[in-house]
């Protein structure tokens, strides 16, 4: 790819370039010169924002970036899942595993269930056993029985 993107052409249709997608919206192919590379998009693990300057001591924000295009070569392996954990710079490297919370799991009916119990109090009707959910920061799951 690298030599595709370095030579240099008299001919300025030799030096097309194109990116076009399949109807899934997240896999595609890029074209330089008559070389093709497949593509991906990507989702980044968090937004990041661009800046730009023009006089070297003033910075202006120009966007916000959520997503990337991988462009890589034939016989490398396509990214697994829609998000790239690892993020554009080294300290991002699995961004998603080390800074953010995992989710809680909570069983469906259980939920279900308190929200039942829950617009039961809101329309007045008494409720001999309330189910309290209460969940705390390490995410383990207390019930406490009021009658």
């Amino acid at each position: 790819m690298n030599q595709a993107a370095g030579a240099s052409s008299s001919n300025p249709d030799d030096a097309s370039l194109d990116l076009s997608f399949s109807e899934d919206g997240r896999s595609g192919t890029f074209m330089i010169r008559n070389e093709s590379f497949p593509a991906s998009l990507l989702d980044l693990p968090t937004v990041m924002e661009s800046y730009k300057t023009y006089d070297d001591s003033v910075l202006i924000k120009t966007a916000d970036i959520g997503q990337m295009i991988m462009v890589r070569e034939e016989d490398d392996p396509a990214p697994e899942g829609i998000e790239y954990t690892h993020g554009l710079t080294p300290p991002m490297r699995d961004a998603r595993r080390r800074r953010f919370r995992r989710e809680p799991d909570l069983n469906a009916e259980l939920v279900h269930r308190v929200e039942k119990h829950l617009m039961n109090i809101m329309h007045g009707v008494s409720v001999s056993i309330l189910l309290v959910l209460m969940v705390l920061s390490n995410y383990s799951i207390c019930y406490l029985n009021y009658s």
